[in-house]
C-alpha cells in the first residue's frame, strides 16, 4: 500500500517519456490494525537525476500512526530515438 502511494505521488512529478521502479523500502511498523480502514499519505523528499525518495505515513481512520515508510525509486528514461 505505502510502495504503491508513494509511487502514484512520485508519478505527479515524472515527464511522458520518464517511468520509475523501486530499489529500496524501508519500513517502521508502528502499531498493529485489526479492523477499521488505513490511509496512506505520500511525500517526495528529493528528485533527482536518477534516484526519487519518498516517503509515506500510514495511519488508521481513528489518525493513529500505523506504519512510516521511506522508499528510493529508480527513474526509467524512455529511449526516444
Amino acid at each position: 500500500m505505502a510502495d504503491e502511494t508513494i509511487a502514484h505521488a512520485i508519478m505527479t512529478r515524472l515527464s511522458p517519456e520518464e517511468g520509475l521502479t523501486t530499489i529500496e523500502l524501508k519500513s517502521n511498523f508502528l502499531a498493529g490494525v485489526s479492523d477499521g480502514e488505513l490511509i496512506a499519505a505520500a511525500t517526495v523528499f528529493k528528485k533527482g537525476q536518477s534516484l526519487v525518495i519518498g516517503d509515506c505515513l500510514v495511519t488508521d481512520n481513528k489518525g493513529k500512526n500505523i506504519c512510516r515508510v521511506s522508499a528510493t525509486f529508480l527513474l526509467l528514461r524512455k529511449n526516444l530515438n
